[in-house]
């Protein structure tokens, strides 16, 4: 069973589901640091480059690779800075961040940081490839 067709498997329970852009070799250089950690089994994640990923409810492809992507336990689906720290409060390593991140003012802070990182990104992952010789699938 292919790692896309698992974790799409693991979409259908209460795990909360990490929904990223596997096409971006920073993403996935990200992703890959967060599925190392310790506490990372408790969440399930998704390739949203595969072909045939689950796409998140409402969704449409493009928008679900435009921003980062996380759907809690409970359903609710969140992006940008909430999905950093909603993935960050089930990493033990990474818990004191999530509480931090969560509060009002950080958090908006954050997801201005945010939108401006996702208008620099093409050049930030040219200059990324460029560092460390990944590929763009």
């Amino acid at each position: 069973m292919g790692d896309s067709v698992r974790h799409a498997a693991m979409h259908k329970t209460s795990k909360a589901t990490v929904y990223y852009d596997g096409g971006c070799p920073l993403c996935r250089a990200e992703i890959g640091l967060y599925e190392e950690t310790p506490g990372a089994e408790a969440l399930a994640f998704v390739d949203l480059s595969e072909p045939g990923a689950t796409l998140p409810d409402g969704l449409s492809r493009a928008d679900a690779l435009a921003r980062f992507h996380v759907r809690k336990g409970d359903g609710r689906l969140v992006s940008g800075a909430a999905a950093f720290a909603e993935l960050w409060s089930h990493l033990p390593r990474w818990r004191g961040l999530a509480r931090i991140a969560r509060w009002p003012l950080v958090q908006t802070l954050l997801e201005l940081t945010y939108r401006v990182f996702l208008k620099l990104r093409p050049g930030v992952v040219w200059l990324f490839v460029r560092r460390t010789g990944r590929r763009v699938r």
